[in-house]
């Protein structure tokens, strides 16, 4: 019966195909569900760490400079990344990976647990390290795991495949971010005091990723493992030469990656315009760091449960039936419309509403099938170029929204203006990137070759 709805839902699945991606599905909610604990948890502990002022509107004042010092110090972890990614396997990477998260998140838990360095001291200092690290840590396993799991994904999967299996493995996935905050960040308000037992807590999940990728590579046919493979694959991975920057290079000089890189830089810079108002009204309510994690965990768990149900009612069938060029050019109208709302109704409550539904609409529509843009191109691509998207892709744009969040006081009654129009501007070029993008994948996919 579970499979005949889900055949139903995503597409006529084999039996071993389906078993496949409910694996993945259930790794990705492992991998997705640690970072929607850890995410709401990144934003009040570093806030309530860092932030000194006694005007309640300004607690948020450092994130967008957090979000600055954070595209900074990736660079260098990028690099490492790229040049690990060409020497060893890519489970390899997922067990190295995993491990070194694991450890990490153990020590910020104990960190956090510390009585004059961790959250029972609640005098806040812009000095104090561990808050600007920990921000920066969250957004790098962000950034990095989840890009190697999708990575990871493509890479043994076939395009015809993927239409049916990504959206299924991102149904699932959703379960697990809905139940990470739902039932973790609560735990600081109602038991622990603080959130770093919690954090604790993320580590040992982490640890389950490795164990959840091991198994997968042990129980997973061969066949399934197979990913897609063009006629010129060779010929092209052939002009593209290995190296720490091999990564960046392709990004910037192959237009279909760098249209990659401008959905996913466009939507950022809006979503984050948005982001830091809706936190600056919200956090600001507050007094203690669990609360405003229980707070943010509420606001993790309705942009999933959204995300899921848009998933369940057949959201994904849109590319299916419809293209994957409509999927990609739907969401322009979407987050600019939600930019509009922003923009009349400046209050906490409808500013929660706008970014779950964001949110949401982008995990449940355009996450799928951005990814499945990555299916008929190289490995040098999958694994490098994708990590420099998400990672400077995502996090130069959040700079650049962040750069704007910065100087919004100095705008004034100018702000609204101002924001309209960047928001037309961008949309518009997100509209005809989005263009580009369906057409170029479908002649890939069709001509079976790989675009780069």
């Amino acid at each position: 019966m579970v499979s005949s709805f889900l055949r139903a839902q995503f597409g006529d699945f084999s039996k071993e195909e389906l078993k496949k991606f409910v694996r993945l599905g259930v790794i990705f909610a492992l991998v997705i569900g640690v970072y929607w604990t850890l995410r709401p948890l990144k934003d009040s502990i570093f806030t309530s760490m860092v932030h000194t002022s006694t005007d309640p509107k300004l607690i948020a004042y450092y994130i967008p400079w957090a979000k600055i010092v954070s595209l900074i110090l990736l660079f260098p972890v990028v690099i490492l990344y790229s040049k690990l990614v060409e020497r060893y396997p890519r489970h390899y990477m997922f067990y190295a990976l995993g491990i070194i998260y694991a450890i990490g998140t153990l020590i910020f838990g104990l960190l956090f647990m510390h009585p004059t360095i961790g959250l029972q001291n609640t005098t806040g200092d812009v000095w104090r390290i561990t808050g600007w690290l920990w921000y920066v840590f969250v957004e790098s396993y962000g950034s990095l795991m989840v890009a190697l799991f999708w990575a990871f994904a493509a890479d043994t999967t076939t395009a015809e495949s993927a239409k049916r299996g990504f959206g299924l493995t991102v149904m699932i996935g959703q379960i697990g971010s809905i139940l990470g905050p739902k039932f973790l960040t609560p735990l600081g308000k109602n038991y622990f005091g603080n959130s770093g037992p919690t954090v604790m807590i993320c580590g040992g999940l982490i640890l389950l990723i490795v164990v959840g990728i091991r198994y997968f590579m042990t129980v997973t046919p061969a066949d399934q493992l197979v990913g897609f493979h063009g006629k010129n694959e060779a010929k092209v991975e052939g002009h593209q030469e290995p190296g720490f920057f091999e990564g960046l290079k392709l990004m910037i000089t192959k237009p279909y990656l760098l249209g990659i890189f401008g959905v996913v830089a466009i939507y950022e810079i809006l979503a984050t315009i948005i982001d830091f108002n809706f936190k600056s009204v919200a956090l600001g309510q507050f007094t203690t760091e669990a609360e405003r994690s229980f707070y943010l965990g509420d606001y993790a768990v309705w942009v999933n449960v959204v995300a899921f149900v848009c998933l369940l009612l057949g959201v994904s069938n849109i590319q299916r039936y419809l293209g994957t060029t409509v999927s990609l050019a739907i969401m322009p109208f979407i987050i600019c419309g939600m930019v509009g709302l922003f923009l009349i109704y400046n209050n906490a409550l409808v500013l929660f509403w706008i970014m779950v539904t964001a949110k949401a609409i982008n995990y449940a529509l355009n996450g799928p099938v951005m990814k499945q843009l990555y299916v008929p191109t190289t490995n040098d691509v999958k694994y490098k170029s994708q990590a420099w998207i998400e990672t400077f892709g995502s996090r130069s744009s959040k700079a650049s929204g962040s750069g704007i969040n910065i100087i919004s006081k100095q705008l004034g009654s100018a702000f609204t203006p101002v924001i309209s129009v960047v928001a037309l501007a961008l949309g518009g070029l997100w509209f005809f990137i989005a263009v580009y993008l369906g057409r170029t994948h479908k002649k890939a996919v069709d001509n079976k070759q790989v675009v780069c």
